[in-house]
């Protein structure tokens, strides 16, 4: 299967420690690299993770607080350093647009490559990016500023050729996409093959949803149908319901209990309050409700 992949940069919050660096991801889906939030040290952690900061095609900014974009204009003042000409598109909230243009004429005024600020609609769960072999949606979120989420899903694709099979009768590979499509396969002594025979099922589409700031909402999992990996803000674990209340947060329990309803295969907790030195209480909590969960961590990678 091709790579799908999620690469953590940052799991903290808004407080910054010296544990966590504020939230920030990279998805790399069949050789395409997509920045999730963008906060401070997000270039380091880029160094750190050996990803080409060149093969970044967008960046998906869940909303307007510091700990998820400000680092944004270093990061823009960096691709023009290294000569970026590509296009580089930052779907978000529509306020961000102003807030760095402004930055950008101060800092960035001879960038050599276009930044085109695609505003998305946090209200209603639509696709805002499509390509060959993937699409882009929003997920409304609940948070003290405009916020969604953001879902990737994989194209279906199509069979896979039996080469044993294929061989054994000779099929030229000319022939392969035919197949794919569909086609039965004829000998040279009238002999018809049944596609069944040539191919085997495709792949079934992977899909990462990344489940910003949100306090707990008890509909969300009817969004996340066919997820396969679900990152949700795990801020507190039960010991701080309340201020998770106050602030528009979720605990860990509550982040397992979007897992479990939205039947996903595995759930990836982050956002952690510095409130924690130790995130395990919060990863109890959650395997308490869906048992696999697991703690993000910055330079961990996991498959999707």
């Amino acid at each position: 299967m091709e790579p799908f992949k999620v690469h953590i940069l940052g799991c903290g919050s808004a407080l910054p420690t010296l544990r966590h660096f504020p939230s920030a991801q990279v998805v790399e889906v069949r050789g395409k690299l997509f920045l999730m939030d963008c906060g401070e040290g997000t270039q380091i952690q880029l160094r750190r993770s050996r990803l080409r900061f060149t093969k970044i095609s967008a960046v998906f900014i869940s909303h307007l607080h510091g700990d998820h974009c400000f680092g944004l204009i270093g990061l823009l003042s960096t691709f023009g350093l290294l000569g970026r000409t590509a296009k580089l598109t930052v779907y978000s909230p529509a306020a961000l647009a102003t807030v760095m243009q402004q930055q950008m004429d101060t800092f960035c005024r001879d960038l050599e490559y276009e930044v085109d600020f695609i505003p998305v609609d946090t209200m209603v769960q639509q696709v805002v990016y499509e390509d060959r072999s993937l699409t882009v949606e929003t997920i409304p979120l609940e948070h003290r500023v405009k916020c969604c989420g953001y879902l990737f899903r994989e194209k279906p694709t199509l069979p896979h050729i039996r080469r044993d099979v294929a061989d054994f009768y000779g099929i030229p590979v000319s022939q392969f996409d035919n197949i794919k499509a569909g086609a039965d396969w004829t000998t040279a002594e009238g002999e018809v093959v049944a596609n069944s025979r040539l191919t085997t099922p495709a792949d079934a589409p992977r899909a990462y949803a990344y489940c910003s700031d949100t306090r707990y909402i008890p509909t969300l999992h009817e969004r996340l149908k066919g997820v396969t990996t679900l990152y949700h803000e795990s801020t507190y674990g039960e010991d701080n319901h309340l201020r998770a209340e106050k602030y528009f947060h979720s605990t860990a329990r509550e982040a397992a209990m979007v897992a479990r309803q939205a039947g996903v295969c595995q759930l990836l907790l982050g956002h952690y309050s510095s409130r924690y030195e130790d995130e395990q209480v919060l990863l109890r909590e959650a395997q308490e409700i869906f048992p696999n969960s697991l703690l993000t961590d910055e330079n961990k990678v996991f498959d999707v």
